[in-house]
């Protein structure tokens, strides 16, 4: 019997419309093997808990431009861990500016890449930090 593959959220939370880099994203993990589901613009937190849980996934992958992750961050991450959802490790990706860093990992975000950041090192990231549930 195979192994599930590893299934990733990609979400576009707020008001930010610009969703050219997750859509890389999604097709670099799907390339890698991984089952990608992309939830489009305009997500709220709550809607992306809501899929996450629907979707039963490994991982969360964030992608934020608008400025708005030290309010959406710790928000969704509250929402995980209601929903018992602490297994789900969730990455950010995005203009995060440096000092904002370290409250995003200490409110449990899992990784956080920069723009430029190579797509096969987040493939890897995964690979390395994420094991399939089921």
């Amino acid at each position: 019997m195979s192994q599930r593959k590893i299934r990733v959220l990609i979400a576009k939370p707020g008001l930010d419309g610009h969703d050219r880099g997750a859509k890389i994203i999604a097709r670099a993990l799907r390339d890698a093997g991984m089952e990608v589901i992309y939830t489009g613009l305009r997500q709220t937190p709550e809607m992306i808990a809501s899929a996450a849980e629907q979707e039963d996934v490994d991982v969360i992958g964030l992608s934020i431009l608008s400025g708005a992750h030290n309010t959406i961050c710790p928000e969704l991450m509250a929402l995980l861990r209601q929903k018992g959802m602490t297994d789900v490790a969730v990455l950010v990706g995005g203009i995060i500016p440096a000092p904002d860093i370290p409250a995003l990992k200490a409110a449990g975000i899992a990784g956080i890449f920069l723009p430029g950041t190579a797509t096969q090192e987040i493939v890897e990231f995964v690979r390395a930090h994420v094991r399939p549930r089921g």
